[in-house]
């Protein structure tokens, strides 16, 4: 890890980037990826070649924002009205490397509440962080659903 930051620091981040999901503040949140960003939820395993395999969503920087301007639109279907959302971030590890980047596991818990239905989406992330100018960036998100090889209703909410 840089020597600048903290294990606080990178918790605080994950924790902020966690709420903004949350609370639907979809310009906060999209301003804390970097330009050669990818955003990743793999379908059917884990670690499959995203080039190879259908993923649930495997987004470039490019393709986060388009996906944010249909969010905010408020008239995508699968988001109208929008779910309520309140996720858990546990088990932080930081990893090291020597990539000039912060590697980060996490586990997640996120309740979604719709129609007065409630889901459960549970599984692992994987961050790869940038700092800049003392803030930390996203560089990667790899959202492992614990389910991933089951049929899942639609991701049309930040996950």
């Amino acid at each position: 890890m840089h020597a600048s930051l903290t294990r606080t620091d990178v918790e605080a981040f994950l924790y902020a980037e966690a709420r903004l999901q949350d609370e639907h503040r979809y310009d906060e949140w999209e301003a804390l990826w970097e330009d050669d960003a990818v955003y990743w939820v793999p379908a059917g395993g884990d670690d499959l070649d995203p080039t190879l395999h259908v993923s649930y969503i495997y987004d470039n920087r490019r393709r986060i924002s388009s996906r944010i301007r249909q969010l905010k639109t408020g008239t995508r279907h699968a988001q109208a009205p929008k779910s309520r959302l309140r996720r858990l971030i546990s088990n932080i590890e930081i990893e090291p490397n020597d990539d000039g980047l912060v590697h980060v596991r996490a586990n997640f818990l996120l309740i979604e509440s719709r129609f007065g239905t409630s889901y459960t989406w549970a599984g692992a992330v994987r961050y790869r962080l940038r700092e800049c100018a003392g803030a930390l960036r996203l560089v990667e998100k790899k959202v492992l659903l614990v389910n991933n090889a089951d049929e899942i209703t639609t991701l049309a909410f930040l996950i």
